[in-house]
Order: C-alpha cells, then sequence, then structure tokens
C-alpha cells in the first residue's frame, strides 16, 4: 500500500512540473501559432483558440507576479536572477522560487512516506527546498568551468586578429562566428552592448559579473590598462594566455594530489546515509528505533551533524586557490 501511494504521489508532482513546463513555454507556442494563423488561415483547426491561450498565459502571468510580490524582493530578485543566469537556467526568479517550494512539498512527503514519522516532514521539506539550488550552483560551477576552459582558445584567436589588423571589437566579433556555447553567447552580449552604445569597459565589467572568473579578470585588467596607457596589446594578451595556462596546470597538479581528501569526504558524507538506507531494507524494525525513540533522534540528530562537519573541513582543508 506504502509503494502504491508513494506511486501516485510521484506521478500527481510530475503531472504538476509538466503543467508548469506548459505554461512556461505557452508564450513561444503562443508566436508560432498567430504566425501560422496569418500566413495559413483556414488549416487551423483542433488548435486552442487565440483568447484561449492568451487566458492562459495572463492567468499564469498573473501567478508569477503574485509569487514575486510575496517572496522575492527587488534585491533578492536581482541576485537570483544573476545567479539563474550564471547556471544558463531559462527560468524566471519566481518561476525558480515555485519549482522550490514544489520540490520542498516533494521532499517532505517522500522523506514522510518513507519513515513515517511527523518529525520527517520538516527535514524532507529543508531537504527539498536545498536541492533546487544545490542544483543550480553546480550547473553554475559547470558553465564557468567551461567558460575558463575556453577563455586561453579565445585569447589566442583575440591575439590573432589583432595582428592580421582588425580592432578589439572587430577580433570579438570573429572569434564570436567560430565560440561555442557558453562562449558564444557572453561574446554576443558584449557585441550587441556595444553596438547600443556601451563603453567597452563598462561591457566588460557586466562580462565579468555575468563570469566571475579569475583568468577573465586578468584579460580585462590587461585590455583596460592598454586602453588607457597605450602598448601592443597582442604581447599583453600572450603573456596572459601563459600565465593563465600555468594556473591551469598547477590546478590539475593540486587537484590529482587532494583527491584522496575529497574522496575521503565524500565518504564520510554518504556512508552513514547509505548505511540506514541498506540497513532500513534490511531489519526495519531494528533501524526503526532511531525514528521512533526520543534518544535515537537525539543521535540521529548528532550524527548528522557530526557528518556534516566533517564533510565540510575536509573539503576547505583539500580546496587549495591558485
Amino acid at each position: 500500500m506504502k509503494i502504491l501511494i508513494m506511486i501516485l504521489f510521484f506521478l500527481t508532482i510530475s503531472l504538476l512540473y509538466m503543467a508548469l513546463l506548459n505554461l512556461f513555454i505557452s508564450s513561444k507556442k503562443r508566436i508560432i501559432l498567430e504566425r501560422m494563423e496569418r500566413y495559413f488561415p483556414d488549416e487551423q483547426d483542433g488548435i486552442p483558440s487565440k483568447f484561449e491561450k492568451k487566458k492562459r498565459v495572463v492567468q499564469f502571468g498573473r501567478l508569477r507576479e503574485k509569487v514575486k510580490k510575496f517572496s522575492l524582493t527587488k534585491e533578492k530578485n536581482n541576485k537570483l536572477e544573476l545567479k539563474l543566469y550564471r547556471a544558463g537556467v531559462p527560468l524566471k526568479p519566481e518561476e525558480y522560487m515555485m519549482f522550490s517550494w514544489i520540490a520542498g512539498l516533494l521532499g517532505a512527503g517522500v522523506l514522510f512516506l518513507i519513515v513515517n514519522h511527523v518529525a520527517a516532514l520538516p527535514v524532507g521539506l529543508i531537504v527539498g527546498l536545498l536541492l533546487p539550488r544545490m542544483v543550480i550552483e553546480k550547473k553554475q560551477r559547470n558553465r564557468l568551468k567551461e567558460f575558463n576552459d575556453q577563455l586561453p582558445d579565445m585569447i589566442i584567436s583575440v591575439i590573432a586578429a589583432l595582428k592580421a589588423g582588425f580592432s578589439f571589437p572587430q577580433a570579438l566579433k570573429s572569434v564570436m562566428e567560430e565560440a561555442k556555447s557558453p562562449m558564444k553567447e557572453e561574446l554576443a552580449k558584449i557585441l550587441k552592448e556595444m553596438q547600443y552604445g556601451s563603453t567597452t569597459e563598462d561591457a566588460l565589467h557586466r562580462l565579468y559579473e555575468r563570469m566571475p572568473s579569475e583568468d577573465l579578470d586578468l584579460m580585462i585588467q590587461a585590455v583596460l590598462i592598454q586602453r588607457q596607457v597605450g602598448g601592443n596589446l597582442a604581447t599583453v594578451l600572450q603573456k596572459i594566455v601563459e600565465t593563465i595556462k600555468d594556473r591551469v596546470k598547477i590546478q590539475g597538479q593540486i587537484s590529482t594530489l587532494t583527491a584522496q581528501g575529497r574522496l575521503s569526504g565524500m565518504i564520510i558524507g554518504l556512508l552513514p546515509a547509505i548505511l540506514g538506507l541498506a540497513l532500513s531494507f534490511i531489519e526495519p524494525e531494528y533501524i526503526g528505533q532511531l525514528f521512533s525513540n526520543p534518544i535515537g533522534v537525539t543521535f540521529l540528530v548528532i550524527a548528522v551533524i557530526s557528518s556534516a562537519v566533517g564533510f565540510v573541513l575536509i573539503r576547505k582543508i583539500t580546496t587549495i586557490e591558485v
């Protein structure tokens, strides 16, 4: 019976997620359908009327505005919008908040069905609320890493274009045409800002806000200094590329030397949870004392806090900045 309830619960949440995603992309579908109606006015059988489509979009827009007004201040909205952009997630802050609330309810419900204790509800709620943030931060780190990996090649291409007689904006445009994501999107954004009247300095500073990379900061400072005092920009950028390659080499060596410590941190963090899950299937009555007895709950809380502290300390010890 419990398994059936869990299956129904997952199906309900999945349908809710699908409904929200359908509403997110409804505006794009509406534009496509309006274009189809313009060119094929007699071939739109089975397509919802324009009034119904606009009504759904308006209702969802009102819901998003209520969420934004209820849970997001202007400062928090700007920070969350920047974080979502850095992660490459095409969501608005209020949409992200809605998904976080749903994930919190899902975590509370799943953990309650597994443990069958009221105390599991707040724990599952917190885990569910933190899970989307962890996913966003993970995607943000991955996107920044991809950008840093592409940065040396981008600078080398810019150097070649400068030596060929291109100006700096023309060099960026030539590199943008051959670059891959996320470098392509960021260079296109810089060029668009400069076309709209923004100075090169402001456009580069905004690029650093979107991509807080130390290697990128080196390149930006070199470009700004060259524009103020003059000099050969290609030669300066060549030195920057050599510095970036040396840093990447040192970071690779450090990552190799600290691999054992990072693995120990993962084991400390995951081993208790895996053993508890295994015991819950082997001897559910034995492990159930941890959740039903007050002393067991106390020991469980102490164990979770101790594992978290150990994991954080090991991560700090093995994290060496270069």
